[in-house]
């Protein structure tokens, strides 16, 4: 039962990374229009926002960060 769950949230993960890639890709490549199925997203912005969020909390967010890798690096 975990092993379907684990396997599930790796495959989950995968296609969340791979639809954020695709979108900071189409934002660029549309300069900021709005693309179709994405509305009009501001990843880029929203991305950004969220490491400066991170980097202004000091060591709270550096950990944060080494986590959120720990974990990404030992599910490959």
């Amino acid at each position: 039962m975990l092993k379907t769950v684990r396997t599930w949230a790796a495959a989950l993960s995968e296609t969340v990374v791979s639809l954020l890639a695709l979108g900071i890709v189409l934002q660029i490549l549309m300069g900021g229009a709005a693309i179709p199925f994405f509305g009009e997203p501001r990843i880029i912005e929203t991305v950004t926002g969220h490491i400066n969020s991170l980097g202004g909390e000091g060591i709270v967010g550096l950990v944060a960060i080494w986590v959120l890798y720990s974990i990404w690096k030992a599910r490959k």
